[in-house]
């Protein structure tokens, strides 16, 4: 098992919807630990995720809703199905269309933090599909 990291300092000043708790629903989508702090239930999904560095989630699809991104701590990359990945700083935004396939997560050497908000939408859902590999993922910077 891996050992979990410390959260650099600087880091935590400026996450500052705070961490949560590790994210164990969703761990079978995340290659590495992932951290969940909902922020609203009510109305729309909103919560504070943050990824330790190398962290990332499957490839996966909003049907029908889709999701926003909004940066706010550390470093991460954003890539959509046949596109190349895009680098993520804080004050980033993300418009994630209803079924575009995709994954989000940390850089290879940096916490990275962003807040999800599901887009409402009647009969909307995620599916989560496979993981990025580690050869695709080692082509990031």
């Amino acid at each position: 098992m891996a050992q979990e990291q410390t959260i650099p300092e600087e880091f935590a000043k400026e996450n500052i919807f705070g961490l949560g708790e590790k994210n164990v629903a969703y761990q079978q989508y995340f290659i590495g630990q992932s951290y969940l702090n909902p922020l609203t239930k009510e109305r729309v999904g909103t919560a504070n995720v943050t990824f330790e560095p190398g962290c990332r989630n499957n490839w996966h699809i909003h049907h029908k809703g889709g999701q926003i991104l909004l940066v706010t701590a550390g470093r991460g990359y954003y890539q959509e199905w046949g596109k190349p990945a895009q680098e993520l700083k804080p004050g980033d935004v993300v418009n994630i269309a209803p079924e575009v396939k995709h994954w989000h997560g940390a850089a290879p050497d940096s916490w990275f933090a962003h807040i999800a908000i599901e887009v409402p939408a009647e009969g909307s859902s995620n599916e989560w599909l496979e993981p990025v590999t580690d050869e695709e993922y080692s082509k990031l910077k």
